[in-house]
C-alpha cells in the first residue's frame, strides 16, 4: 500500500456476505480463507475503513504500509453503574410486579424478575411500552397505599 499526501492509498475491497459466510476480495484477490473476521466502518462522505482480521492459519504474508489500531475492549462497568444508579428501586419493583411473565412463583422470583427486566431495559427491549411507563411520578390506583 502506497502512502499519499492524504494518508494511505485506497485499496479495492469487496465483501459479499451470504448468510453466516462471506467472500472477501482485496485488490481482486480472494482472501476469504485467510480472514477470520472483518469490521467495516464508514462516516458519511468518507471512504470506508475496513479492518481484516487474519486467521492464525493465514497463508499470506502482509507486507507494506498499514494503519495499525490496537483496540481495548470497553469496560462496561461505568455504563452499567450509570444505568443502575439512574433507577428507583421502588419503581423497578412495581414494574416487575406488573409484568406477570417475569413471575413464576418460585423462590427469589422478584430478584430474578428484576434482573431480567434490567437486562431487557439495558438492551433497549421495551416490549411495546416505554420505560417511563414503569417510572410514573404518581402511583397508579393499584399501587397506591
Amino acid at each position: 500500500m502506497k502512502a499519499t499526501e492524504n494518508g494511505p492509498e485506497l485499496r479495492q475491497v469487496r465483501i459479499d456476505g451470504r448468510g453466516v459466510t462471506a467472500s472477501v476480495e482485496l485488490d481482486g484477490v480472494d482472501i476469504s480463507r485467510d480472514v477470520s473476521a472483518y469490521t467495516v466502518q464508514q462516516i458519511a462522505g468518507e471512504p470506508a475503513h475496513v479492518i481484516l482480521h487474519l486467521s492464525e492459519y493465514a497463508g499470506r504474508a502482509v507486507d507494506g504500509l498499514a494503519r495499525v489500531e490496537v483496540g481495548v475492549p470497553p469496560d462496561p462497568g461505568p455504563a452499567a453503574a450509570q444505568f443502575l444508579s439512574s433507577l428507583d428501586g421502588r419503581e423497578l419493583e412495581r414494574a416487575v410486579l406488573a409484568r406477570h411473565d417475569l413471575l413464576d412463583g418460585e423462590p427469589h422470583e422478584l430478584g430474578r424478575g428484576m434482573l431480567r427486566l434490567l437486562t431487557e431495559w439495558a438492551r433497549g427491549e421495551w416490549a411495546g411500552w416505554e420505560p417511563a411507563d414503569a417510572f410514573a411520578t404518581e402511583p397508579t390506583p393499584e399501587c397506591a397505599p
